[in-house]
């Protein structure tokens, strides 16, 4: 008998040898584990080799049929927890979530398999549901600097944050990543920055840029920070510390309720710098080493949703007749 708790922590240790983030690991465990559970207590199965497409198949229907929070892996945290405290308690899992669980355990299986463990493929058929995406929501030239003028720079930690933010959409680089920067990582003078492997999501090194415009903010924040704080990290606490994110989200969300824009996020301030970039003719490829994708399949799916309007606006300033006419004058 192979016991699927067994397998699921020789998966994870191949995880961490692969030097997964974190963040991955943590999804990867905590679907398997709730999976595992419901095998237990509703299945009857502990060994990894009796699982069927059909069990997986049935879990799939479980996640989708119960609530949200509903479903634990130790009751003991119910206590400290009290998800029915929270205000979406019970509410339908959403498909994107369904489908990250599908994701998770068809990595799991297919790993089980490669590593001889299970001889048969019981997620070859096991597919993600169709999940029709919402456009990413735009911040307008107005609202940005509406938010900005709204951030008062004579304190620190909001000064730190307004340039945070400048840079976030100047940028394009996610919120870990841009927390995890120390002064030496800028090349000030050709307006770059080099995110390193261990701060991002692929585990991979590379630089993302900014403008003239932000140079001479970086340059004026190094100073002020210089000032008052010893720290080698770009945006730190005034005790020197690197901020969390979540610090920092509750914070932008806060300002953003200032002009009364509701619910703004780092990863909003991400995604309009992507559809910036393409609205100005940049290309799909270019951003897609930006982003610090593993695939321009990842960017076209996540950010190929501009509007007829944004279509038009750009089609104008590429017009082959238009073009022409301005290259014979």
């Amino acid at each position: 008998m192979r016991k699927i708790q067994y397998t699921i922590d020789e998966f994870m240790n191949y995880c961490e040898s692969k030097n997964l983030s974190q963040k991955t690991m943590m999804s990867y465990e905590q679907t398997l584990r709730l999976f595992s559970k419901y095998l237990q207590e509703e299945k009857n199965i502990e060994d990894v080799i009796k699982i069927t497409e059909k069990d997986i198949r049935d879990y799939v229907v479980y996640i989708k049929n119960r609530g949200k929070y509903t479903v634990v892996i130790d009751k003991k945290t119910l206590k400290g927890n009290i998800p029915e405290a929270r205000g979406d308690y019970g509410k339908q899992v959403s498909i994107t979530t369904v489908n990250n669980y599908i994701r998770n355990i068809k990595v799991f299986f297919n790993y089980s398999k490669e590593q001889g463990v299970i001889k048969k493929d019981v997620v070859k058929n096991i597919k993600q549901f169709k999940n029709e995406r919402k456009p990413k929501q735009f911040i307008t030239d107005g609202e940005f600097g509406e938010l900005l003028r709204h951030i008062d720079t004579t304190k620190f930690h909001e000064y730190r944050d307004y340039i945070c933010v400048m840079l976030l959409l100047d940028s394009g680089m996610r919120i870990s990543e841009c927390l995890a920067i120390k002064v030496d990582d800028i090349d000030i003078n050709n307006r770059a920055i080099l995110l390193k492997s261990e701060n991002t999501k692929g585990r991979k090194s590379r630089y993302v840029y900014f403008s003239p415009i932000m140079q001479k903010e970086l340059r004026r924040w190094l100073q002020y920070k210089d000032r008052y704080v010893e720290s080698d990290v770009l945006f730190c606490s005034t005790k020197g510390n690197i901020v969390m994110m979540r610090t920092f989200e509750k914070k932008l969300k806060d300002y953003g309720l200032r002009i009364g824009l509701k619910d703004i996020t780092p990863h909003q301030l991400r995604n309009n710098f992507a559809k910036r970039f393409l609205m100005a003719g940049g290309s799909i490829y270019t951003l897609s080493q930006i982003l610090g994708h593993s695939s321009v399949k990842i960017t076209e799916s996540a950010y190929l949703d501009l509007t007829d309007d944004d279509i038009r606006k750009t089609y104008q300033a590429f017009s082959p007749l238009e073009n022409m006419r301005k290259a014979g004058k």
